[in-house]
């Protein structure tokens, strides 16, 4: 019960910390930040691929309805869920039988920068050509990507900072 608890206080944390601010923020007019990621990101490795698609798709639509972005949201979150366990599975090497929630504690920083990179890198390369839904301009198209990356990976190794800090 504890832990249903704690994901739905990291669930509207998260949902309201976006939709209330940073939604409004497109840095340069490029970059924005997709910080509530994290809460799929932070699942047990025992969390089964169900349940990490069902939390992601109920996140993406509650993002959705707050970002009036007609499921693009939810369907790059959910895409992150089911691809969360190969991505997690290839960058810590561990088994994933072990219960352990990935964090820089548990994996190592260098392990967990790649794991929050590559899933915002794939989180950001689905919403933005979702959102531009145009291969017209690729230089724009590629820099929306890496900008969006990288904010959304600033801000996600900041929450992992600030929670090691409090625990």
């Amino acid at each position: 019960m504890k832990n249903v608890l704690t994901q739905l206080k990291w669930f509207i944390g998260l949902a309201l910390l976006q939709a209330l601010i940073l939604n409004q923020m497109h840095i340069g007019g490029y970059a924005t930040p997709f910080p509530y990621i994290y809460f799929i990101l932070k699942f047990h490795s025992r969390a089964s691929r169900n349940e990490l698609l069902l939390w992601a798709f109920f996140m993406g639509l509650i993002m959705d309805m707050f970002s009036d972005t007609v499921g693009m949201n939810a369907a790059s979150l959910t895409c992150l869920a089911f691809f969360r366990t190969p991505i997690l599975q290839m960058i810590t090497f561990r088994d994933l039988d072990e219960d352990f929630e990935p964090c820089v504690k548990m994996v190592g920083l260098a392990p967990f920068f790649r794991y929050v990179l590559l899933s915002s890198l794939l989180f950001c390369i689905l919403y933005v050509t979702l959102d531009t839904f145009s291969f017209f301009n690729w230089p724009v198209l590629i820099f929306r990507v890496l900008t969006s990356t990288l904010t959304t990976l600033f801000c996600i190794m900041g929450f992992e900072y600030m929670w090691r800090k409090k625990v």
